[in-house]
């Protein structure tokens, strides 16, 4: 994850070494009429260091480049976001996190999720929903907000019946089995997938155990083509760049041709009921 972050900072190195050179300064010229350490200038250049809103303006100010100071704070406030903590992000409580997730959901026309190994939210019970986020409180501890945390995402499953959205979800196999509250939790939530299939907005599918994955995966969600959200143990990555997303768009076509629909992937979820009663 950390490898995207640093790639950023990168871009934006190279953005500000361009208008430094475009404005016929020197790294250690511009870092003397700055007021800094003349080894700052090369160390923002090359990704090394991240400059603050305020050394961008100030960069900007001494290349005669005012006019790119919008374009290049919204960049380095991307980086700030591109990789937070869960420990940050959940700090007010599930609840925040949830309304994120709704808010991305509204304003996407083609959602694409992925979730190896446990149920994707947009399908989940209210009884799993609740197992799910009592772990991540107890995981995290964060503030217990249980209550709420399902209501949102329960909420958010209304994206399935309104709008013009499109929605492709795949789940591994191995979701079907993964234990989540015991038996009858599970039986439940494995009797809301199969009723949930036939919905019109919805595309679903599940990755059978003995698929050929491209490589070692984790779940992540696709808004568009414009935005990439991956979740990792303690941190979640948010990822904007093309290059990337297209890699996140190859890696799901190469899932979703491998994954069961329809009658097949019913009868894997009925096999997995079966294995519970």
């Amino acid at each position: 994850m950390a490898d995207s972050v640093q790639q950023q900072r990168e871009v934006l190195g190279e953005r500000l070494r361009a208008l430094r050179q475009f404005a016929g300064l020197s790294g250690s010229e511009l870092a003397r009429r700055a007021g800094w350490h003349q080894t700052r200038v090369p160390k923002i250049e090359y990704g090394k260091t991240k400059p603050s809103v305020a050394d961008i303006r100030v960069w900007c100010k001494l290349t005669g480049a005012e006019g790119e100071i919008p374009g290049l704070v919204a960049s380095l406030q991307n980086i700030d976001t591109a990789y937070r903590e869960w420990r940050r992000t959940l700090s007010g409580g599930t609840k925040v996190k949830q309304n994120e997730i709704l808010r991305l959901m509204q304003q996407a026309k083609v959602m694409r999720v992925y979730q190896p190994s446990l149920v994707p939210g947009l399908l989940q019970t209210a009884e799993y929903a609740a197992v799910t986020l009592q772990r991540s409180i107890r995981f995290h501890q964060i503030p217990n907000d249980l209550d709420e945390g399902v209501a949102k995402r329960l909420e958010r499953q209304q994206i399935l019946y309104r709008g013009d959205h499109r929605i492709h979800l795949l789940m591994g196999e191995q979701a079907l089995y993964n234990d989540v509250g015991g038996d009858p939790v599970m039986r439940g939530q494995l009797d809301r997938l199969i009723a949930a299939m036939g919905l019109p907005r919805l595309t679903f599918g599940i990755v059978p155990l003995d698929a050929e994955l491209p490589m070692q995966l984790t779940n992540f969600v696709m808004f568009d083509e414009r935005r990439v959200s991956v979740e990792g143990i303690a941190a979640e990555l948010t990822i904007i760049q093309p290059g990337e997303i297209r890699v996140y768009h190859r890696t799901f076509d190469m899932l979703a041709n491998q994954s069961m629909t329809g009658d097949a992937a019913r009868a894997l979820i009925r096999k997995a009921i079966d294995a519970r009663t």
